[in-house]
């Protein structure tokens, strides 16, 4: 097991303790004794994540060993944490058995470094959320969950404040909002997101609208207190940081992390010039890795790096195509100069 333990920026949230009494049943008097249960780590909501592909084996199982791999990896790079089971990871082809696996593996691997986890979780129903969110309970090393809005079902925005009510009332770990329309088929605007924001147990929003709008301008010119945005579109995270943002969760950055974690101290250090010169860079490697569906040019990339011993995807999916590797591959190259 490896002991190394990585760097982090402080919590946007202290850690608590949970206060254990007992009662000496002998005692002519009521005696007690306090012992402190271990405190959950601390929320840190700024800084680069990386949303963790699922690698495959070639018997199509989850390749668990390269996974703790790619988590270490980039962890090693200066990535802030980690998240599992993101949209990155193919969540929805996993079976229950496999989501288990692999958040233990991730749970393990920040556990040894100390590093911050976040877990997707949630459904269309609200009912389902709150299941999805309790199993989280068994692993005492996830530090928040990663919730979208919910899809499908396309609830007015009072009816997703009410929804994120009841489970922020109800979950294990605090919550970040995931925030991606053009999957969930549900818009939120800046109004609808400080709401969220606002409650109790909500610390953030995974913001991948598609763009920066004026939403994005007003969200981010008025935020509720403890409550981060993290850019969720990769090629939009330097305007997004220029406007305020307090890092990003990317899966862009399975590749040059390093250079993403720069990017981001540039922006926090007022370094303009290099800052707008590295965040083209990454943006321009971003859109290659997103030129067909997420997370096939990253896992065929990954491939042909060695670090996962397939490219492969479950269907719907298709492997990503050889082309769209080698652009991908020529412009993380282009980064080497800059």
């Amino acid at each position: 097991m490896r002991q190394d333990t990585n760097d982090t920026a402080p919590a946007i949230t202290a850690p608590t303790t949970t206060t254990v009494t007992t009662t000496a049943a002998t005692a002519p008097a009521p005696a007690t004794t306090t012992t402190t249960a271990p405190a959950p780590a601390p929320v840190v909501l700024y800084g680069i994540h990386v949303p963790l592909v699922t690698p495959f084996d070639r018997t199509g199982a989850v390749a668990a060993e390269a996974l703790e791999g790619l988590a270490h990896g980039v962890l090693d790079a200066g990535a802030a944490g980690i998240v599992a089971l993101g949209t990155t990871a193919e969540t929805a082809t996993l079976e229950e058995s496999e989501r288990d696996l692999v958040t233990e593996v991730c749970a393990r691997v920040c556990r040894e470094r100390g590093a911050p986890l976040a877990v997707g979780a949630g459904a269309s129903g609200t009912r389902a959320s709150e299941a999805s969110l309790a199993r989280l309970a068994r692993w005492p090393e996830v530090t928040a969950a990663l919730v979208p809005a919910p899809a499908f079902v396309r609830p007015s925005a009072a009816g997703v404040l009410a929804h994120f009510t009841r489970l922020s009332a109800v979950s294990p770990v605090p919550l970040v909002v995931y925030h991606v329309p053009y999957r969930t088929g549900q818009p939120l605007d800046a109004e609808a997101l400080r709401a969220l924001g606002a409650l109790a147990g909500v610390v953030g929003v995974k913001y991948a609208g598609g763009g920066i709008d004026q939403e994005t301008v007003a969200l981010l010119g008025e935020l509720p207190d403890g409550f981060a945005v993290l850019a969720g579109d990769d090629a939009f995270l330097s305007p997004l940081l220029a406007l305020g943002a307090s890092g990003g969760i990317l899966a862009s950055a399975h590749f040059a992390t390093e250079r993403f974690v720069e990017l981001d101290a540039a922006w926090r250090a007022g370094d303009v010039p290099r800052a707008r010169t590295l965040g083209h860079a990454l943006a321009r490697l971003s859109a290659t890795v997103f030129a067909e569906p997420n997370p096939v040019v990253v896992k065929g990339l990954l491939h042909a790096q060695g670090r996962i011993p397939t490219p492969d995807v479950r269907l719907p999916l298709l492997p990503g195509s050889r082309s769209a590797v080698e652009v991908a591959e020529a412009a993380l190259k282009e980064l080497a100069g800059i």
